[in-house]
């Protein structure tokens, strides 16, 4: 079991000038990842690649196809980091998997979070234009992984569509969906563009198609914004498929997000952050998009918790960490505080038993007392 008393290696004077006898890269590391395949799994080990070449520091990573198999190891102290989708946002919130009564809002942070364009990713030979052309189509959803499952009925709702309209295909990982994309098992499922499962659709018989999201339709916003809030319209010009000469408009969110619990060792978060930010000229190229987690872009607010106190001082000091920057984590840091003050106090007013009385309990008391919106989907 890693742990953070493991002995601690230095990393370069070049590096981290005037800090390196208090932030140091631990000797060895654990990160959860996606399933193999998926562009979250590329970029953590490219990213865990081109820091072991510059520091004596290892790093191992865990691969999981679902949001509790990548956070439970971070809350068991299995590992440190995560690079995470959305189920960060619902562990910080309390919702979906994470409303159950062994979780409740987690003490979760940021550490970096790179910009990224999502997709509903569509085998080409069902000829869909747009989102509203899926009616009937075999839909890919994760159990246990509401980041998945989620962005897909924001995605549904986007074409004036709900899991009603459509085939709901049910899967006991990420990596299988595209499996059965390419063995006609399945139509559609949620992705990025820059992920190797996109290459092997493209490159099947089936083919691959991205139904577009166009920044002018403001109903379909509405809709999107009401089953998720932390979209938005996003051109994306990378990944298969896709070029400069032939973007297509998408959502916006942050994915992967390197996250991790409040307590790990601020030193230790200053350090991976600035490991990352001086191996930028190798980690750039490990896909079409990882250049986004150069610090300028991916150490900036909104993303789906609160910075890391580690990764909010380099950031300042390299003057990324702007007063706005600081104003939006201040909020967001109060939200979470108020959310965990009500789960609380929720569990002392409940007076039922089970889960399924639980789940009802802590809803109707987020909507009630807490004022947020309906975690329903």
């Amino acid at each position: 079991m890693v742990t953070r008393r493991d002995v601690l290696v230095g990393t370069s004077a070049a590096l981290l000038a005037g800090r390196s006898a208090q932030a140091r890269l631990p000797a060895t590391s654990v990160w959860t990842a996606y399933d193999l395949g998926s562009s979250g799994y590329a970029e953590a080990s490219g990213i865990a690649d081109a820091i072991m070449q510059k520091h004596a520091t290892r790093v191992r990573i865990m691969p999981s196809g679902t949001s509790i198999g990548r956070l439970l190891p971070l809350r068991q102290g299995r590992a440190t980091y995560g690079f995470l989708a959305n189920e960060l946002y619902f562990a910080a919130e309390g919702t979906y998997d994470f409303a159950a009564q062994s979780w409740g809002p987690q003490d979760v942070r940021v550490v970096l979070a790179r910009p990224a364009g999502a997709a509903l990713a569509c085998a080409g030979d069902i000829g869909a234009r747009a989102l509203s052309d899926l009616r009937g189509r075999r839909i890919g959803y994760v159990r246990g992984n509401p980041s998945v499952n989620v962005k897909t009925d924001a995605y549904l709702a986007f074409g004036g569509l709900t899991r009603a309209d459509v085939q709901v295909v049910w899967f006991g990982s990420y990596n299988a969906m595209k499996t059965a994309v390419i063995n006609n098992q399945l139509d559609c499922f949620s992705s990025v563009t820059t992920s190797a499962n996109m290459r092997e659709i493209e490159a099947s018989p089936r083919g691959l198609t991205y139904p577009p999201f166009p920044p002018g339709d403001a109903a379909g916003w509405e809709r999107i914004r009401r089953v998720a809030d932390f979209f938005e319209p996003y051109k994306e010009t990378t990944g298969a498929g896709v070029s400069p000469d032939n973007p297509i408009d998408l959502i916006g969110f942050r994915y992967p997000m390197i996250a991790t619990y409040a307590n790990t060792d601020p030193d230790e978060v200053y350090a991976l952050v600035a490991a990352i930010d001086a191996s930028m000229d190798q980690i750039r190229n490990i896909t079409g998009s990882a250049g986004n987690w150069a610090p300028q872009l991916s150490g900036k607010p909104p993303a789906d918790a609160p910075w890391h106190e580690g990764a909010i001082r380099y950031l300042k000091e390299k003057g990324i960490w702007q007063a706005e920057h600081q104003a939006w984590h201040d909020r967001r840091l109060a939200r979470l505080r108020r959310i965990q003050e009500g789960w609380e106090a929720a569990k002392r007013e409940f007076r039922g038993q089970g889960d399924e009385a639980w789940l009802q309990h802590w809803e109707k008391y987020r909507v009630e007392k807490l004022g947020l919106p309906p975690a329903e989907v």
